[in-house]
């Protein structure tokens, strides 16, 4: 028997995964790597004040799930806890995980997911049944909240709306809209402008910072010598895809369904990486990425640097952010840092 036939990659492109309503609401839990996720474990930089500021106000938020005194949305004679937060900072200053650390120290019924994953959700279930079923619950948390999609960031908006007239309070990080250029210091205003009848219901908080991903670092995403070799290394499932033919599978999948396709895996392999030149494919790519991050997934690839696929035609414009943030997460995967 070959030792080899055990660990042989399969491929990216021959996952075509389908996804219920019901399975999507399963997913919305943080990721995996956020499963142990807490106010105390956040490492905030000291350079930052902002970041333990957060903390203080995300446990002043907490307690607005206090019972009694009327309920959630109770205006007491002490200062009022609004019903929704909303975090605001550029990427790797740990937005993800304080929201992360919001859900899981939150009690009742509540779900954590990616503006994508609702959006997909009212898409498979209908925007009535959506609202029944999210109906009734302590906490609603949004992350990469969209605000580069008209048409869902005002479906969201109405969504949002309504849960929170039901007693529903909410969470949300965003990406910068498009041609905001300021690293998310532009984020709040957009934000809170597009969710223009919810603005009053949430209190902003600024986070700034540096990413963790690479405080101590000038890192670069690694290119490997053997793609093949170094995949055969890798203790668990892994793929091994032309980049190109990646790109094509990507176009031919949801976004939402992108989680399903890195299931279970423990490595990607990619081979011949070249810069894009189609915004619609980086940004595809950027979605899948972030879905690998999620499920901490290791990528191997070869060719043009991962940390160097996007143009400077790209990082100038309209979506910089989301190819930093994409570029930043790439780095830490291709070199096994947290």
């Amino acid at each position: 028997m070959s030792a080899e036939s055990p660990t042989a990659p399969g491929r990216i492109i021959d996952r075509s995964p389908s996804l219920s309503g019901a399975e999507m609401v399963a997913q919305l839990v943080p990721p995996r790597q956020f499963a142990t996720a807490s106010l105390d474990n956040y490492r905030p930089d000291r350079d930052y004040p902002s970041q333990g500021a957060a903390v203080a106000a995300i446990r002043t938020f907490l307690s607005g799930f206090g019972g009694g005194g009327g309920g959630l949305f109770s205006r007491r004679k002490s200062t009022p806890v609004l019903p929704g937060i909303y975090l605001d900072g550029g990427f790797g200053v740990g937005k993800t995980h304080l929201l992360a650390a919001l859900w899981h120290a939150a009690p009742g019924r509540k779900y954590f997911g990616t503006f994508i994953e609702y959006t997909a959700l009212v898409g498979a279930l209908g925007y009535a049944d959506t609202v029944a079923l999210l109906k009734g619950a302590s906490l609603l948390c949004i992350d990469e909240f969209e605000l580069d999609d008209p048409g869902d960031t005002r479906l969201m908006a109405r969504l949002l709306g309504e849960l929170a007239a039901s007693g529903t309070r909410m969470a949300a990080t965003s990406n910068t809209p498009p041609n905001a250029l300021g690293e998310g210091r532009f984020a709040a205003q957009d934000f809170l402008r597009e969710i223009d009848s919810l603005a009053s219901r949430f209190t902003t908080l600024r986070i700034d910072g540096l990413d963790y991903r690479r405080r101590d670092t000038d890192a670069h995403a690694r290119v490997s010598a053997d793609v093949a070799a170094d995949l055969a290394a890798v203790s668990g499932p892994t793929t091994l895809d032309p980049f190109p033919e990646l790109l094509a599978h990507l176009a031919r999948v949801h976004p939402s369904r992108y989680v399903r396709i890195v299931e279970g895996l423990a490595a990607v392999g990619l081979t011949g990486v070249t810069e894009f030149s189609n915004q619609t494919d980086a940004l595809r790519f950027v979605a899948f990425v972030d879905r690998l991050y999620d499920a901490q997934v290791r990528v191997v690839a070869d060719g043009t640097p991962l940390d160097a696929v996007f143009p400077d035609d790209m990082l100038s414009g309209g979506y910089r952010k989301k190819y930093l943030r994409a570029i930043s997460r790439l780095i830490a995967l291709t070199t096994g840092t947290d």
